[in-house]
């Protein structure tokens, strides 16, 4: 039975070590996936995720197919699990601080305010030349693949210790976690300081005042508790969040056809699930994090121009700066 994030609970009860496998073709009965965050599909949309390819993958190969879900980055931080699913038979979701190191076109994907809606996001990565040409090149440089784009919580907000921020301007002086160094170049045009930190290092870089504030959707912000650390919440629907389910090709190549069908169905489905259940929590998400203490701001027209604008312009010079070719920039401006 497909579950919702309302009916899903599922405990992990035991860490099992990962078996690196490297020979090839190779059958994998037993499939390794590994992602961040906490085993809790309330509080954490890529688990409601992962949950869900398991229990359909499972059913419907009759148990010939088990997939064993590795939580809470158990298997490593980001780049140790992209090396794990290059080199092994695996699965693997993974965020921008895994793919970019690899492949830094993926930054064209999240160039602020390049979304107007969840609509508008879903057709580029579904329909999208940009996307399309993305895949192709990520598999030729890496052997992996990229089998879906996984919603994991709507749009990014801003949130701080220190004070409201309405504009820009509002930024100076203040210290930000970053995810990665795309978003240290947004933090810059902003006028404020951005340093990456791990996800599992955040509350303590927020408690002790390492970082004064962070951004990511209100679901990150629910599972990580960081309502304790955190007063202020900008929502300025900066980025739209989402990670990306990698698979290894051996993998996928040791699957008979009719186990190929299933797991790339099952990716389908459970994807179509998160999507449903993101878009329908995200008010519910904003207003317990008002009940539990944190000043939600939401800007004007004008104001999320103005962040637009300065946001924008910074964050491509910084892409062109990396070394991204302009085709990519214009590839991903023409499907919007």
């Amino acid at each position: 039975m497909i579950l919702t994030a309302k009916k899903y609970a599922l405990k992990l009860s035991a860490i099992v070590t990962l078996s690196v496998l490297s020979s090839y073709p190779i059958y994998a009965a037993t499939i390794n996936l590994s992602y961040n965050g906490a085993a809790d599909t309330e509080k954490n949309a890529v688990h409601l995720f992962v949950s869900n390819v398991k229990s359909i993958v499972e059913k419907e190969t009759e148990g010939s197919l088990e997939i064993k879900l590795f939580p809470n980055s158990i298997l490593g931080g980001e780049q140790e699990r992209m090396e794990q699913v290059i080199n092994s038979p695996s699965l693997n979701v993974a965020s921008f601080g895994g793919i970019s190191p690899l492949f830094p076109e993926i930054f064209v994907s999240s160039i602020p305010f390049q979304f107007d809606s969840f609509e508008q996001a879903r057709n580029f990565f579904d329909h999208g030349k940009y996307w399309e040409k993305a895949r192709s090149e990520f598999y030729k440089k890496t052997n992996a693949h990229i089998l879906a784009v996984v919603e994991e919580g709507g749009f990014l907000a801003f949130t701080n210790n220190k004070k409201e921020i309405k504009s820009p301007k509002d930024f100076e002086g203040l210290k930000f976690r970053a995810m990665d160094k795309s978003q240290v170049a947004l933090y810059k045009g902003f006028g404020a300081s951005g340093t990456p930190i791990p996800w599992t290092e955040v509350y303590m870089a927020l408690k002790t005042g390492v970082a004064d504030g962070q951004m990511n959707p209100p679901m990150y912000i629910i599972m990580g508790s960081l309502y304790e650390v955190q007063k202020y919440m900008t929502l300025a629907n900066v980025q739209y969040s989402d990670q990306f389910l990698v698979a290894n090709d051996a993998l996928l190549k040791s699957l008979t056809e009719k186990e190929k069908e299933i797991l790339l169905s099952a990716v389908k489905r459970a994807n179509d699930i998160n999507r449903v259940e993101v878009e329908k929590t995200v008010n519910q998400r904003i207003s317990y994090l008002e009940e539990k203490g944190m000043k939600v701001y939401r800007p004007t027209n004008d104001e999320l121009i103005e962040f637009s604008k300065l946001s924008k312009d910074s964050y491509i010079a910084w892409l062109l700066e990396q070394g991204v070719d302009e085709s990519w920039i214009k590839l991903a401006t023409d499907d919007l």
